[in-house]
């Protein structure tokens, strides 16, 4: 039989005791608390690059400059549209000459490119020609292109959805269309797409505001003018629009227009009224189609 160890006297096991090496609990490392401060500094220094390196940080800075600059009423609403309509900008995102799926993405290209044309009105000089050349940029992106613009067809085909979105009668702006479009393989530079667009958006500002003139000169009963009325009002902004002969801006014209004052225009009147004969009526469409023509006559061609 195995002998029963021996227990040690009270005494020796004290000494036993004392002997033994003291463990410090975790808590106690004097360096605990500066390897999570470093940890911790470590991961949000890598977000950091992870969110500069996918573009994310540049996208946001973008996004609120792009707020800043605009100041809309409804900025989140803004910002999600924002968000919404700037994908398809990379370069990778295939060009003009693709295969299938080409339409698509080219409808898509025109979309974001009127959205970003719609975000300032023309008459804020800066934010206009920023948002035009980004929408340059929208259209012209492709991996295969070498050389920077985009083809005429793709510029052609945004003048039209300026003007049809605008809600212009198409025979009313048939004419300016002509003057600035340009051949579809033709290739657009940036000045002349810029001023493309701004001739557009000039054009249907004037239309709306030749609209509201008619209202005041129809009868409402049969939403006609008189025509000795409509004439004399429309000889008045021609000779308004004159005075801007040595413009070359469209806006200068639409300026032009605007001082087309109330004296001015109850003159013409008193002269038109001042006849005796019965007038032939004149149709709101004609109105139009004239008061645009006094404009278009100052657009200069492409070309």
């Amino acid at each position: 039989m195995a002998a029963l160890p021996v227990p040690l006297p009270p005494a020796k096991m004290a000494a036993v005791e004392k002997r033994r090496p003291a463990v410090a609990p975790a808590a106690n490392f004097p360096d605990s608390g500066r390897t999570s401060l470093s940890q911790a500094a470590t991961t949000a220094e890598s977000e950091e690059d992870f969110l500069r390196q996918v573009g994310v940080t540049e996208m946001l800075r973008a996004a609120l400059l792009k707020v800043l600059e605009i100041r809309p009423e409804e900025p989140i609403a803004f910002l999600a549209h924002y968000f919404e309509n700037m994908g398809l900008r990379s370069p990778t995102n295939g060009g003009a000459g693709e295969p299938p799926g080409q339409l698509l993405l080219q409808q898509q290209r025109l979309g974001r490119a009127l959205w970003h044309l719609r975000l300032a009105h023309h008459s804020q000089r800066t934010a206009f020609n920023n948002n035009v050349s980004v929408a340059y940029e929208c259209l012209s992106a492709s991996g295969r292109k070498k050389k920077p613009g985009l083809d005429g067809r793709t510029y052609s085909e945004l003048l039209k959805r300026v003007c049809r979105d605008g809600g212009a009668p198409e025979e009313v702006v048939a004419p300016l269309l002509r003057k600035i479009q340009c051949r579809d393989h033709e290739a657009v530079p940036l000045g002349i797409f810029r001023t493309g667009m701004l001739s557009c958006f000039v054009l249907l500002e004037f239309v709306a505001r030749a609209g509201a003139l008619f209202q005041l000169l129809e009868d409402p009963g049969l939403a006609v003018a008189d025509r000795r009325v409509g004439q004399a009002v429309l000889d008045t902004l021609e000779g308004a629009l004159s005075a801007g002969d040595m413009a070359t801006a469209p806006t200068h014209y639409l300026e032009a227009g605007s001082r087309l004052g109330p004296d001015s225009l109850a003159r013409a009147l008193d002269r038109a009224a001042s006849g005796r004969r019965p007038s032939a009526p004149m149709a709101r469409e004609e109105f139009l189609e004239k008061a645009a023509a006094l404009f278009i006559a100052k657009v200069k061609p492409v070309g």
